[in-house]
């Protein structure tokens, strides 16, 4: 993609306008690189941001309405026939209502397809627990040959799908927040899958976090500072395949470990990490900071994320507490 396409006025505004608009701005650039690139949702061009692209590129967007399953077989034919290609639809539709397709079509027979969750998390909490999406990465993560990636802000979402573009397996792409999604990176970056990102360099703790919970971590290391606790903050993006070797260095170096993820505790990134964890002689204490494992009453993102402990404050108050009972 063009350099000047990531200039810091576009920063700003992708920050400005969310992940999911954000996807629609790169996918007028991607085709520039990827010709033969086709984009297929189901019924959601304009909550994808693609309107702009559906217009002018009418030849590479294929819209199958309301019907997920067949969304993932026509990607998995043109993936077949060597076409680089895109689904979208809401994070809940995109994988548990097409989960035996993907475990079928992409997992087993091993086709890339790059498929973008839009609105995981608690975003869409207003609606309930029917679009608001806690589950995605446990449903995905036990299926082989399948890559999981949460982007840290709308940069991250841009270089995840060119790399995705690039890669030989299938990967779904978790988008979380929404309209004034928080920046976490300023300038360019060396974005790979599979390999986490050193945000902070402290001692004694480690923070793996991944989507809308990095920026939080960065605001709640200004807390903890003031309480002289200094953790160690890594963008752990990818969570299959989850960077082992960063989870070896924090059980070297930590007294505690902490994931934080705006998904379930199970079977998320605070799974993935465990299951290093438990494999290693000298254990460390993990800190699980995630959505208890239940449905809650809807309502707004903000207060979602307070109700699950997903606010800067009380984060930095559970690493605290947790901290000081070491």
């Amino acid at each position: 993609m063009n350099k000047n396409f990531f200039k810091d006025s576009n920063l700003k505004t992708f920050s400005r306008i969310g992940s999911r608009a954000t996807f629609g701005m790169a996918s007028l650039e991607l085709i520039k690189d990827y010709p033969n690139l086709n984009i297929i949702t189901a019924d959601v061009s304009t909550s994808a941001g693609l309107d702009k692209f559906k217009k002018n590129y009418p030849e590479n967007y294929i819209d199958v309405g309301i019907a997920e399953q067949n969304m993932i077989g026509i990607a998995t034919g043109l993936a077949n026939e060597g076409f680089p290609v895109i689904t979208t639809t809401f994070a809940p539709f995109q994988t548990m209502r097409c989960c035996e397709q993907i475990k079928v079509n992409l997992g087993y027979m091993k086709k890339n397809v790059t498929m973008v969750g839009l609105a995981s998390g608690l975003v869409l909490g207003t609606l309930g627990y029917t679009h608001c999406c806690i589950e995605d990465i446990g449903v995905l993560r036990s299926i082989p040959n399948i890559n999981i990636i949460s982007p840290a802000d709308c940069f991250e979402t841009i270089k995840a799908v060119q790399s995705s573009l690039e890669n030989k397996l299938s990967t779904y792409i978790r988008l979380t927040g929404g309209a004034n999604n928080q920046q976490v990176y300023f300038k360019d970056y060396k974005f790979q899958i599979g390999k986490s990102i050193l945000i902070n360099k402290g001692k004694n703790v480690t923070i793996f976090a991944n989507g809308t919970m990095v920026h939080e971590s960065l605001i709640a290391l200004k807390i903890l500072k003031k309480k002289n606790i200094n953790p160690t903050i890594i963008n752990m993006h990818t969570i299959k395949p989850i960077d082992e070797k960063a989870i070896l260095l924090a059980c070297k170096n930590s007294k505690l470990i902490v994931t934080i993820e705006e998904h379930n505790v199970i079977g998320g990134l605070g799974s993935a990490v465990a299951e290093i964890i438990s494999r290693q002689k000298k254990q460390v204490k993990q800190l699980f900071i995630g959505i208890n494992d239940e449905y809650s009453k809807g309502g707004t993102y903000d207060d979602l994320k307070e109700k699950f402990g997903l606010n800067f404050k009380k984060i930095a108050l559970k690493i605290r507490k947790s901290y000081e009972q070491l």
